[in-house]
């Protein structure tokens, strides 16, 4: 599966809280925002006037409303996907050390065969 391809499986599932989503699928996703959001942010930057302001600013805070929820969704799929609840997203409102243990927890291994969420994901599979 490619970058392109994951990208528009995750974009499919955008509200989707239940089931499972495989690391890749997570990887893929968190590390293509987050590279969109330092370029975006870095424009931001370089063309900001002497207010601070710029239109990259805003263009960055409408991408990241625009992928608050998949984010959401595929975070707690991810978490499915790893025998854990969906709930434990709540540590991303704790400072820093919450979004540090929510990362380790969303790269932990896969629980093999069946679990409470749902069939294990087939790696490279997409079902649209």
């Amino acid at each position: 599966m490619t970058i392109v391809e994951s990208l528009k499986y995750t974009f499919s599932k955008y509200a989707t809280f239940s089931g499972r989503a495989s690391r890749r699928e997570w990887v893929t996703w968190w590390l293509t925002w987050f590279i969109i959001n330092l370029v975006l942010n870095a424009l931001a930057r370089m063309t900001a006037n002497a207010n601070g302001e710029s239109v990259f600013s805003v263009i960055s805070a409408i991408v990241g409303l625009a992928v608050l929820l998949p984010s959401l969704a595929v975070a707690a799929r991810r978490l499915h996907d790893t025998g854990k609840s969906a709930w434990l997203l709540l540590l991303n409102l704790i400072p820093l050390v919450g979004s540090v243990i929510l990362i380790v927890l969303c790269l932990g291994a896969a629980q093999p065969g069946p679990n409470q969420y749902g069939a294990p994901v087939v790696e490279g599979a997409i079902s649209y």
